[in-house]
């Protein structure tokens, strides 16, 4: 079953404690179920050191920086590690919730903050945009080894054919005599480049990215 994850954290000035950690098949992080004064429970992705029992609470004014605690970007001190950002006010968070993720505050300016994102993208987002303190717990999920092809396939993912396998009807790698290397830049099958091509378009939004994550 699908647990429903409180992105919005709009359960203001309403303190709540940390019922249970658990797992969630349905994304990298681990997630806490979080009851609140009022008897309402809700889960929020876990951070890094959230322990049982611990008090947690979100706002729209200054609250302690302890992780789990969420508030507008405005009241974060600058350094702070952050994740579960919201790029517009009320839509939710979306930007930094995979496992081991932290975003960087770096700078406030005007109605703005600047993030320093995992991709090292730095990025202007509005002050009155709330995060959540903490970097996301589960950090070695980087590192689980999958160890079979099986496990892959119990996960939805079916196998993977090389272009340069197929035949030159199917790929632009495809064809040639013995195992040619193909003699072009690496495209996919409809012929568009895969290595540091940028696809891009938005540019309503160009201005907010002070710093590409592409070096």
């Amino acid at each position: 079953m699908y647990r429903l994850i409180d992105f919005k954290r709009d359960k203001l000035n309403i303190p709540g404690k940390v019922e249970s950690i658990e797992y969630d098949p349905n994304r990298s992080a681990f997630i806490s179920l979080i009851k609140y004064r009022d008897g309402e429970k809700r889960y929020i992705l876990a951070p890094m050191s959230l322990k049982l029992n611990q008090a947690v609470i979100s706002s729209d004014k200054q609250v302690d920086i302890l992780p789990g605690n969420a508030m507008p970007l405005r009241y974060i001190p600058l350094g702070t590690v952050i994740h579960n950002i919201e790029v517009r006010k009320n839509k939710g968070g979306q930007l930094v919730r995979a496992a081991g993720m932290g975003a960087q505050i770096l700078a406030k300016e005007g109605d703005y903050a600047q993030l320093r994102l995992p991709s090292s993208e730095i990025r202007k987002i509005h002050l009155d945009c709330q995060a959540t303190i903490g970097q996301i717990g589960n950090v070695d999920h980087a590192n689980i080894s999958i160890g079979k092809a099986g496990r892959n396939r119990w996960r939805g993912k079916r196998p993977h054919v090389r272009g340069t396998a197929m035949n030159p009807v199917d790929h632009p790698h495809g064809g040639g005599e013995g195992k040619a290397k193909g003699g072009r830049n690496p495209v996919s099958p409809t012929g568009k480049p895969t290595k540091g091509y940028r696809t891009r378009r938005n540019k309503r939004t160009q201005s907010y990215i002070i710093r590409r994550r592409s070096k």
